[in-house]
């Protein structure tokens, strides 16, 4: 029998045209078994239904999940190229598209000369970076035998009655969840982005964080730093006016530890968007210090008042506009903005299917003006989806 579950305000708007998926690579040294990869991911699937899913639409403001038995996609194929002697890595990503009616969790096992790539493409409606992780770490104990974490499926705990409001502007929906209201978004075309990484020790970390806490008394973080050395370097790097204009930073909150009732291992999506500005005249006088700290202070504005009042203001929208209102809404700002997420903490060695755990992995998510900070032997490795003009 068919599993209905419900979508909340924040998997909304990672579906219809332009929402992209959470993507990754692993490389691994050995083979993968594909037989018992197929048999564990089946299993691990039953107890995360919104991962073998399809999205139908369910009223006027409202998208579901239908979930049924292996309704996923696996498929093994045999590439001639190792993974480092190919610029092309989305040949090892089948990519998946939250429509209504699509597969939402799609697998692709490449054997190449030296080993096998697994390439995993999960819908965001379905999870966020957490969620993917989790989700994988879990699959991964179930290929060894071992018993899972389970997860928490609560959404109704971030659903709320509470909708009738006046017409909703682009500016509430920027004051309220720190999102924007725009144009349509447009369908992805993965060869008009371009990625860029940046490197930075645990020594350079150490001696930017040193310089900018002498001219500033509240405590940084090196998120705080790294954020505010990237939100200066690219949106001048994409800047095409010449006029003084405003620009935005972005940063999603995970915020399973600070809802009372919201269990750490949900299932879903549970982030807030911290979103500030900066006219571009300020962002580029201003000392990196002065920059940390607004971050600092954007993030710690995200409280549970902050996170009801966005789920509300966005299930707001939808009962005005129709469920068609996602694809305008946008994560980060379509023209003079970022979007950085820290993933530093990733559990990588955990990915392990019988092969060792992988030599190296890369992030395919195409987020256009996102950043993701993720985990480096040294420090971190930035991973900026650019914009090709």
């Amino acid at each position: 029998m068919d599993n209905i579950i419900p979508l909340t305000s924040i998997d909304h708007i990672f579906t219809g045209a332009g929402a992209y998926p959470i993507e990754f690579v692993f490389v691994y040294k050995d083979r993968i078994d594909e037989k018992k990869l197929r048999s564990s991911l089946e299993e691990t699937l039953t107890y995360f239904p919104p991962a073998q899913s399809t999205l139908k639409r369910d009223s006027h403001e409202n998208y579901v999940f239908v979930s049924t038995e292996n309704n996923y996609s696996l498929e093994v194929v045999e590439h001639p190229v190792n993974f480092d002697d190919t610029e092309k890595r989305d040949i090892f990503i089948d990519p998946v598209k939250t429509l209504e009616d699509e597969i939402l969790t799609k697998v692709r096992l490449t054997h190449t000369p030296n080993g096998s790539v697994l390439g995993v493409s999960i819908s965001h409606a379905v999870a966020d970076g957490f969620s993917y992780f989790f989700f994988l770490s879990n699959w991964a104990r179930v290929f060894h035998g071992l018993n899972i974490f389970p997860p928490s499926h609560e959404r109704d705990l971030l659903i709320k009655p509470d909708k009738n409001q006046s017409e909703i502007s682009a500016g509430q929906l920027l004051n309220d969840a720190g999102l924007f209201l725009d144009k349509k978004r447009k369908e992805i075309l993965r060869d008009k982005l371009i990625w860029e990484t940046l490197y930075l020790t645990n020594k350079e970390l150490k001696h930017l964080l040193a310089e900018a806490q002498k001219d500033c008394q509240v405590r940084l973080s090196f998120n705080d730093i790294i954020v505010a050395t990237l939100w200066q370097r690219y949106v001048e790097q994409w800047n095409s006016k010449h006029e003084d204009h405003s620009t935005y930073i972005s940063c999603p909150y995970d915020y399973r530890r600070m809802l009372f009732k919201l269990p750490n291992t949900y299932f879903g999506n549970a982030v807030a968007l911290a979103t500030t500005s900066l006219s571009y005249t300020k962002l580029m006088e201003s000392k990196l210090s002065d920059l940390a700290l607004l971050v600092r202070k954007n993030i710690a504005s995200v409280d549970q008042e902050y996170i009801f009042k966005g789920l509300n203001t966005l299930a707001g929208l939808r009962e005005q506009k129709g469920i068609e209102i996602n694809e305008q809404i946008h994560v980060v700002n379509p023209e003079d903005g970022l979007l950085v997420t820290n993933l530093s903490r990733l559990p990588i060695n955990q990915i392990e299917f019988g092969a060792g755990p992988p030599v190296k992995y890369e992030i395919l998510t195409p987020a256009n003006r996102g950043a993701v900070i993720l985990p480096d032997e040294n420090g971190v490795q930035v991973r900026v989806c650019c914009p090709v003009d």
